[in-house]
């Protein structure tokens, strides 16, 4: 249930391994509704913590057989960039270099020389395997690789109930009185889980659903940027101007046939997505423009084109990929679970086999401490 990149990708993953698959996908191919839509999402293998480095190097393989199996490009390794506090920059390459990932640290004005489109406050860091991947043509991609691997694609198509009639059995019940058993389901309906997935599952984590707004910047050169996290601290502060108190969760970037993607990190207004407004949100683009007024010299912030997309956030930005009985739920990927999507498939289809989770990412954890 869900035809977004996570359900796609666990499609895709069960089908290879011979299942019989129906996916089951609430509106038609293409669509803007939820979080898989759009030309550009990021890939990059930098994080802090070396489960998520081996989680995105997993990935990377995985999107290129996607890729292969499909006939479609979804994967373009343009390099990544991260500036900011010094701190978070020499974290960031301590765990690349420990993983074996090729990466270096560069000063202000080296970054400057080769990237002049971006302005950059302290060290810099680049690691090569990153990029961005064209999110309508990833979930197209699984679906066209899973059906032809004997899945059943289907748009249109919502479900009302999930009902568990047994230890290994389900039924999902459609708003138009269809009913289909299955001796497993996987729930992987984005900023819907907290309605559909929390009333089949047990210890299913408190999750925020909001609707975001990046902008996309006109630059001749667009495709060829980097994908960039500017981190916040070091130059970027709640005194950089009127952006700085949103921009304190620090700001993410990429090229893309549609102009430089620019967008804060989770600072968007709490959501039903049923019965939510999309019209842009002036004040929260002139933020935007603001920052990209000083920090990208080489896109044109006078001529913005803005997007919604939803968030759906666990407390401690950790993942949900486990299984109660015959359901397995996938949510609260948005931020930054979209790189991992083919990985996740993995996960998936290894809990629908019988096969342990990983912990972190389980029902019924507790969220002691500040989020990570």
């Amino acid at each position: 249930m869900g035809g977004g990149v996570m359900g796609s990708a666990t499609a895709w993953q069960l089908a290879s391994r011979g299942y019989a698959v129906t996916l089951l996908e609430r509106s038609s191919a293409g669509h803007t509704e939820g979080s898989s839509h759009g030309t550009s999402r990021i890939f990059r293998l930098a994080y802090p913590d070396p489960f998520y480095v081996s989680l995105a190097a997993r990935a990377l393989p995985l999107w290129r057989q996607a890729e292969q199996e499909s006939g479609r490009a979804v994967l373009t390794l343009t390099g990544a960039v991260d500036h900011g506090p010094v701190a978070a920059i020499e974290a960031l390459h301590a765990q690349l270099e420990r993983a074996g990932h090729v990466s270096g640290v560069l000063s202000p004005d080296q970054a400057g020389e080769r990237w002049p489109g971006l302005r950059f406050d302290t060290s810099v860091l680049f690691h090569a395997a990153a990029g961005r991947v064209h999110a309508d043509h990833a979930v197209l991609a699984f679906q066209e690789a899973a059906a032809a691997k004997g899945a059943v694609i289907r748009h249109r198509v919502r479900v009302a109930k999930l009902l568990r009639t047994g230890a290994d059995r389900v039924e999902v019940v459609t708003t138009g009185d269809e009913v289909l058993t299955a001796d497993a389901a996987v729930v992987a309906v984005g900023g819907w889980a907290p309605g559909l997935a929390a009333a089949t599952v047990a210890g299913l984590p408190p999750l925020r659903v909001t609707q975001e707004q990046p902008l996309h910047f006109p630059a001749a050169d667009a495709t060829d940027w980097p994908s960039f996290i500017h981190h916040g601290g070091a130059g970027l502060t709640a005194r950089s101007g009127r952006y700085g108190l949103a921009a304190e969760a620090g700001v993410y970037g990429l090229g893309s046939v549609d102009g430089v993607k620019v967008g804060f990190h989770g600072v968007g207004p709490v959501v039903d997505p049923d019965h939510r407004d999309r019209t842009t949100d002036l004040a929260a683009q002139a933020q935007v423009q603001e920052y990209a007024e000083h920090w990208l010299p080489g896109a044109d912030a006078s001529a913005p084109v803005a997007t919604t997309c939803l968030y759906t956030i666990t407390p401690d930005h950790d993942f949900v990929v486990d299984r109660d009985g015959p359901v397995t739920v996938l949510a609260g990927f948005s931020g930054h679970g979209f790189k991992f999507a083919p990985a996740i498939g993995e996960l998936a289809a290894d809990l629908v086999a019988g096969r342990a989770g990983a912990r972190r990412f389980a029902l019924g954890r507790t969220f002691g401490g500040a989020a990570r």
